[in-house]
């Protein structure tokens, strides 16, 4: 169930992540909103390679890693970062869908930790 639960959390990551290609969120991002604007972006896209090879290869495996926690938790805080961020003049996650991505991989996450803590 576990294993079910990561993945999933990190499908919908992943899937967070394609919406967020599409939203500009490096627009939004502090250290990339200061990138011209081409260059911010494959920069964003680009940084996701390693991020995501890191994510499958560190969340491989042992239910208790550091890296299935720590995505766990950062899926919790990320609604967060997107609640606070909400306001942002260049924010353009204000659909049912990035929302719904959004507060899945949350869900997900809290998810996995509630299993995690009871197994």
């Amino acid at each position: 169930m576990l294993d079910f639960l990561y993945y999933s959390m990190i499908g919908a990551f992943f899937t967070h992540e394609l919406d967020a290609v599409k939203r500009h969120e490096w627009r939004i991002l502090p250290l990339l909103r200061v990138l011209p604007e081409r260059f911010g972006e494959q920069v964003f896209i680009w940084i996701h390679v390693p991020l995501f090879a890191l994510l499958l290869w560190g969340g491989d495996g042992v239910p208790d890693s550091a890296t299935r926690v720590g995505l766990a938790v950062f899926s919790i805080a990320h609604v967060g970062l997107h609640f606070v961020f909400r306001r942002h003049p260049a924010y353009e996650f204000n659909n049912p869908s990035s929302w719904g991505l959004i507060l899945l991989t949350g869900l997900l996450g809290g998810t996995y930790l509630v299993f995690l803590s009871v197994s």
